[in-house]
């Protein structure tokens, strides 16, 4: 699509708003903006492509999401090509690519989120209590502008929270890798992309945890894995926020843990304490599957006094027994 196509597209559309009602104008209006948005995207993409061409054969949205994405990781040397995609979600997907000259191993990472427009962040705010937002660099932004215009949720400050929603994925899990944790090295971070250790070989993806099945002395070893991970993100001031065996990778007997934009703060968010039950309990739904007697709140509380947080008032009482059934599906509808 060239400038002047785009150019005659939007009149067209543009045209059409003058003959719908106010409210369907406003609709309508935001569809314009996000479809030129779109266009734009498709432009440049178009002039990059004649640089940075790729194995993956991608829709026509994507290719240029994946373009405007990869560039900068690309021309840095971090990545070569990019060969599939291993993972697809409501918020993010990971594809594999061959390694650039930068890096010692022959495949890595690319986990790429939706383009802002695409995603839900209304549901982050309890994760980010207590968090100091963060910038493209993953440092803490300082100008009154960038804070102003979050909280006043102007597109700006929208797209300001999409970056400090990611740079706190990549800090998380450069600060965690260093501190001997089972996650992925990270590698760089450029706009809307994190580069990290691919978990699997280049025929097939490492699987979710929840789709393996495992003997009993392998759940055992596992779940202490699990639990000793926990206790060192707690001990670097972090909960994952949405710990289970969805987000736990399995490959060669070993546990990967992933996915990390929620990560919350024990001592500064009010209902930390809960979210980190609520980890334990999901983590023990799967190994309580897998035939093992696994007790949630007791690893929960003993993990979190071990490194002085106070259980205190925070504790609802019907979550004091995650093994009932019926406790689970209220901590769940929560």
């Amino acid at each position: 699509m060239s400038k002047n196509q785009l150019s005659d597209y939007f009149e067209e559309f543009n045209d059409d708003l003058e003959t719908q009602s106010p409210r369907k104008r406003v609709t309508q209006k935001r569809e314009s903006k996000k479809r030129e948005q779109e266009a734009k995207l498709f432009i440049r993409a178009q002039e990059i492509a004649r640089e940075f061409q790729f194995t993956y054969k991608a829709a026509r949205f994507e290719e240029a999401w994946l373009l405007d994405s990869l560039t900068e990781i690309y021309e840095h040397q971090w990545i070569s090509d990019v060969l599939r995609k291993v993972k697809g979600g409501k918020e993010a997907s990971v594809y594999l690519c061959k390694a650039g000259t930068e890096m010692s191993a022959p495949f890595v990472a690319a986990k790429i989120y939706r383009p802002r427009s695409l995603r839900n962040l209304k549901n982050d705010a309890q994760y980010r209590v207590g968090r100091v937002d963060l910038d493209a660099d993953g440092t803490a932004l300082w100008k009154e502008a960038d804070k102003n215009a979050i909280a006043k949720r102007t597109s700006y400050g929208e797209e300001v929270r999409h970056r400090s929603w990611i740079a706190y994925e990549f800090k998380t899990m450069e600060r965690l890798f260093a501190a001997g944790a089972d996650v992925p090295q990270p590698y760089a971070m450029e706009k809307n992309a994190i580069v990290m250790d691919y978990i699997g070989d280049e025929s097939s993806a490492a699987p979710i945890l929840n789709s393996v099945s495992l003997t009993a002395g392998e759940a055992q070893e596992l779940l202490d894995r699990v639990i000793h991970n926990m206790d060192v993100m707690l001990a670097n001031e972090c909960i994952h926020g949405d710990l289970s065996a969805y987000n736990i990778l399995y490959w060669n007997g070993a546990i990967t843990l992933i996915d990390f934009p929620q990560i919350v703060l024990p001592g500064s968010n009010p209902a930390a304490w809960n979210i980190f039950l609520r980890d334990a309990v999901r983590v023990c739904d799967y190994f309580s599957a897998q035939g093992l007697r696994c007790d949630a709140r007791r690893i929960a509380a003993d993990l979190w006094t071990k490194h002085g947080y106070r259980i205190g008032k925070q504790v609802d009482p019907k979550f004091l027994d995650p093994e009932n059934p019926e406790d689970r599906k209220a901590w769940e509808k929560r």
